[in-house]
């Protein structure tokens, strides 16, 4: 320990042996100073949060799906060929979107509809022939004055009411008709397992519900052509059956026709669509019924 008063190193002891100064100070203050230059930096309490991993699963669902839907638009048959189990949940995401995209596309676009339909009436010759030209035009103005106004606010008209009610009555129906032509392709001596047959009807669907989205979109900017993508999407369902069981090989020659396997599903197709316009069908009397006992609307006019 060198002597802080006159330099001289010292082996131990509590003096300097040349000059007699106090070495024990010296030993404090050293020590004291070190202590303080080399004090261990606190460390956070907590590790870094690692991201949510449901926000994951859903951002991979997601990006699978995307790729999925645009594959299925581009090479419906090969994409639809090449699925498997492993696409059930794509599949399945996709026949909600059909499902849901109906009822969002009528409670956005159900005023476009309703004066298409007012408007398709007045252009019957027993009805145009008694109409003067200037009642068209007043219908025209009433037109856009309907189609300015929010008449869902007006009328109390629930989204969620109509929306998941008849979102789940289609999705149900839907469901009968995947079922119903997974029991005529068994007849049909097709060895299948259900969430595969799933998986290939899920992916033929994907081309019928584009259109709907199509519509969905065209209603949202009242577009009145979006009706026609809207048919279009609900007829296609037609074609989606003939080719699911088309797509897969019979494993015997005495299964049933696919021909009858188709019709029969036909069938089921008709009740069940008839039972989902039934359904709409109230709802739309629910509307109408409201329009009328609606002061509010009637001070419009």
């Amino acid at each position: 320990m060198n002597c802080s008063n006159c330099g001289h190193f010292n082996d131990g002891g509590k003096f300097c042996v040349k000059c007699g100064h106090k070495l024990q100070e010296e030993a404090a203050v050293s020590q004291a100073a070190a202590a303080s230059e080399y004090q261990p930096q606190p460390q956070p309490a907590y590790a870094p949060q690692q991201p949510n991993q449901r926000v994951r699963q859903a951002k991979k669902v997601s990006k699978s799906f995307f790729s999925y839907f645009a594959e299925g638009i581009k090479n419906p048959t090969a994409t639809a060929q090449a699925a498997g189990e492993s696409q059930f949940v794509n599949a399945l995401i996709t026949v909600i979107l059909y499902a849901l995209s109906i009822p969002i596309m009528l409670y956005v676009g159900w005023k476009l509809l309703l004066i298409q339909f007012v408007r398709s009436m007045f252009k019957l010759p027993i009805i145009s022939e008694e109409l003067a030209p200037s009642d068209m035009e007043d219908f025209n103005t009433g037109a856009d004055l309907i189609k300015a106004t929010d008449i869902n606010s007006i009328i109390h008209f629930n989204f969620t009411d109509f929306v998941f009610k008849q979102g789940i009555f289609i999705f149900i129906g839907l469901a009968i008709i995947i079922g119903a032509t997974y029991v005529a392709a068994k007849f049909g001596k097709v060895d299948v397992s259900f969430k595969e047959f799933f998986s290939r009807f899920g992916t033929f669907l994907i081309i019928p519900t584009a259109l709907l989205l199509i519509g969905l979109v065209l209603a949202f900017l009242h577009v009145e052509y979006f009706s026609y993508f809207m048919n279009f999407g609900l007829l296609s369902i037609f074609l989606v059956v003939p080719f699911t069981i088309a797509s897969f090989k019979q494993s015997g020659i005495n299964g049933l026709d696919r021909i009858y396997s188709t019709l029969i599903v036909y069938v089921v197709i008709t009740i069940v669509l008839t039972f989902i316009a039934n359904g709409l069908g109230e709802e739309a009397k629910t509307i109408i019924t409201r329009m009328g006992n609606s002061s509010e609307l009637n001070d419009l006019f």
